[in-house]
């Protein structure tokens, strides 16, 4: 419920702060004097986008404040899914900066505009005359119908399984479309699946090969330059071995009377130990090492073929090389088993469609037995609103095929004469009867749902006399169970608030004020005779106000 609004610096509005009743609070003023402009600043507070000329004085920001009170109305799930602090009093604020940018917060919280539009959906629905149109749009309709036949959580329900639905139904086509465009390949897939099977090629066998391969090519070299090695090492008297054996053992015999013999003995013995050693590697390696041109040539023929296939396929390296190789065989493999693959998804889409079909045979039925309560509703309400030969009637049609909000139609067809054939209301409807079926609707709606606030923008468009008094009547009954602004040129309809405010211009500035019972009574009175106040309109007013 919208319990205070303050509007600074807005159109034209310099500053305005009006406390609103819980009940029905009557909004009248002269044509142009600024209704419509309280009504756009509450839009803004709601989450509407920024249009230029909101601002009155350009030097600084315009601001929007409204304190709304949130017991029992189930907001704390949303307020926690959002990370908002929950209180009863609740304090929305929009900034709009001279530069022309929006900042908006929610309890002294920052929030985006879309957040701020969700929540505003959830407190305030307001209703000017160009919702009337509203019966056109089949979207409407459907969830007039939903919220009327409590439909609107197996809606959800649909709405996530369609989704789920229309998604298995784009990867199915993607699958079908990539199994085509694979197969046109397929035979050069194949050919070169069956060329990197032949290669059998394997990480880092590239370099162990160039390795080897280096060691063949010089397999003479390397052999003479080992046996020489082994050569000086182990050759008679002239060997190194040798000469340093007798070195080893002279020193051993100096040691007594030569304090370094011992140690030049033990380092030469070190020494001759290693050369030892250096001696059996060259002999083991000379015996390896041999010239082998088949092996030769075979490595080259695999170095060959590895860099040929690298050139081919543009790869770097070996590593990229079998990365190629590995994709071409996945390719031909998604081509082998796309049957398997397009199959196992339809049968997901087959199992995900029976699923929505039968929630949204559910809605469906909801939705007709609602449709036999809708339409006699509408019937009663328009017949005391002056059309007791009116016929409404709810039509849901049933639809082969499944839609975003189930399987259905829904139509609203009218006749303000039973011998006259109903057509869709849209069409043939007046604009008074539009504003009349609307205020029907909007009661039932309203006695239906949790809405905190419902603003009527001269929903009474195109009415007068008793009708208009009926009206009134019935948008009094909704104000019993929910806080309701009525912004009305209709004398019938102002006099049933409890609280009247009036909208007037001064020196080009738009004000408001709450009016005390005298001042009601004048405000009625003027809006039955003009400018000039009759004797006649004041005792009019008088009664209409049950003074």
């Amino acid at each position: 419920m919208l319990c205070r609004l303050k509007v600074e610096n807005y159109a034209l509005i310099d500053s305005l702060d009006i406390e609103l009743d819980k009940h029905l609070n009557i909004i009248t003023g002269e044509t142009g004097a600024g209704k419509s402009i309280l009504l756009g600043a509450l839009g803004l507070l709601l989450g509407n986008k920024n249009e230029s000329g909101t601002i009155h004085d350009e030097s600084r920001s315009c601001i929007i404040e409204g304190e709304f009170d949130l017991r029992g109305y189930n907001l704390e799930p949303f307020f926690e899914e959002n990370d908002l602090d929950y209180e009863q009093q609740c304090v929305i604020r929009r900034m709009i900066l001279p530069s022309g940018k929006s900042r908006s917060f929610v309890n002294d919280v920052p929030v985006q505009l879309t957040l701020l539009k969700e929540l505003g959906y959830k407190l305030i629905d307001i209703h000017s005359q160009h919702r009337n149109m509203l019966l056109s749009d089949e979207q409407f309709r459907i969830s007039a119908v939903d919220t009327i036949s409590g439909a609107k959580s197996l809606v959800e329900e649909y709405q996530h399984k369609y989704r789920e639905l229309r998604s298995a139904e784009r990867v199915i086509e993607n699958l079908r479309s990539e199994a085509e465009a694979l197969r046109k390949d397929e035979e050069w897939l194949r050919f070169q699946v069956a060329e990197f099977e032949a290669a059998a090629l394997k990480e880092g066998e590239l370099k162990e090969a160039e390795e080897e391969l280096k060691v063949l090519e010089n397999a003479d070299q390397i052999g003479e330059a080992l046996i020489s090695l082994r050569n000086a090492l182990d050759a008679e008297q002239v060997g190194v071995l040798e000469q340093l054996g007798l070195a080893q053992n002279s020193f051993a015999r100096l040691a007594e009377g030569y304090p370094l013999g011992a140690e030049f003995a033990e380092r030469i013995k070190s020494v001759v130990a290693e050369l030892k050693d250096l001696g059996r590697t060259a002999t083991d390696e000379s015996e390896r090492i041999e010239a082998d041109p088949e092996r030769l040539q075979k490595l080259t023929d695999r170095v060959n073929l590895i860099y040929s296939m690298c050139q081919k396929h543009r790869a770097q390296d070996l590593s990229e090389l079998i990365a190629k190789g590995n994709g071409y065989a996945e390719q031909l493999s998604a081509i082998t088993h796309s049957d398997e693959n397009i199959l196992a998804q339809q049968a997901k889409i087959d199992e995900l469609y029976s699923q929505a079909k039968a929630i949204a045979d559910q809605i469906h039925t909801l939705r007709e037995k609602a449709a036999g309560e809708i339409s006699k509703h509408i019937e009663d309400t328009l017949s005391h609103l002056g059309m007791p030969q009116v016929r409404f009637t709810v039509e849901v049609e049933s639809q082969d095929e499944l839609l975003p909000t189930g399987c259905d139609k829904v139509r609203f067809m009218f006749s303000s004469n039973e011998k006259l054939a109903a057509q869709a209301v849209e069409k043939i409807a007046s604009g008074g009867e539009i504003s009349r079926v609307m205020l029907a609707l909007k009661a039932l709606l309203a006695s239906k749902s949790q809405l905190p606030t419902i603003i009527f923008d001269e929903i009474d468009t195109g009415v007068s006399g008793r009708i208009a008094d009926a009206m009134g009547e019935i948008i009094e009954s909704l104000s019993s169970n929910m806080q309701v602004v009525s912004i009305t040129h209709l004398p019938q309809v102002a006099s049933k608030g409890e609280s009247h405010f009036v909208v007037y211009k001064q020196n080009s500035v738009t004000n408001i004020a709450r009016l005390d019972a005298e001042q009601r009574v004048e405000e009625i009175a003027k809006m039955l005779s003009g400018s000039v106040i009759s004797a006649a309109a004041l005792e009019q007013a008088r009664l209409l106000l049950g003074k």
